[in-house]
């Protein structure tokens, strides 16, 4: 019997309700697990979610809409958020945005065709003294320049090429 893509997000869902609780408090928990295996948070997703947890489904839409770190639509493998603070500001964010932009070929707020990078802004990093400060999934980078741009990228299209060789097959 083949398995739909929807049956096994069902299945995460209660696995990690199971786990978690079902209670509002394990919304964000849950919602970060499923983006976390899914790559993003889809119009299903929130509704089994409200299911599971016995609350309305604008709850769910509203706490993905709120957080930035959780996505209606799916994201690179590599996602770069780059502080878009006053002190980053006056650190140079602007020119490591268009080095970022100029080696990705593409504008804040897009992803790359192959999937690979999205370029995202962030409101803070909590890195004021250190800017331009610059998230890529979970790893910080401080002090950025735009010669460090090339740097970043080509350790993670380097990482990209072990990582797809050991889930090929899998998808994102």
């Amino acid at each position: 019997m083949l398995v739909t893509e929807r049956e096994r997000l069902k299945d995460d869902i209660a696995t990690w309700t199971g786990t978690l609780g079902k209670d509002r408090t394990a919304l964000i928990p849950i919602l970060q697990e499923v983006q976390r295996k899914h790559g993003h948070i889809s119009d299903f997703a929130m509704q089994v979610v409200a299911d599971q947890l016995d609350i309305h489904p604008v709850e769910v839409f509203s706490v993905v809409s709120f957080y930035s770190f959780l996505n209606f639509e799916p994201l690179g493998r590599y996602v770069i958020r780059l502080c878009q603070t006053i002190s980053c500001d006056m650190a140079g964010k602007d020119r490591v945005a268009t080095q970022l932009e100029n080696d990705l070929g593409i504008e804040f707020g897009e992803t790359t065709p192959d999937g690979k990078f999205t370029l995202q802004w962030a409101s803070c990093l909590g890195m004021c003294d250190q800017g331009p400060a610059l998230l890529v999934n979970d790893r910080v980078y401080t002090k950025v320049t735009p010669d460090m741009v090339h740097e970043i990228l080509e350790a993670c299209r380097k990482t990209f090429g072990v990582y797809a060789l050991a889930n090929k097959g899998e998808g994102h």
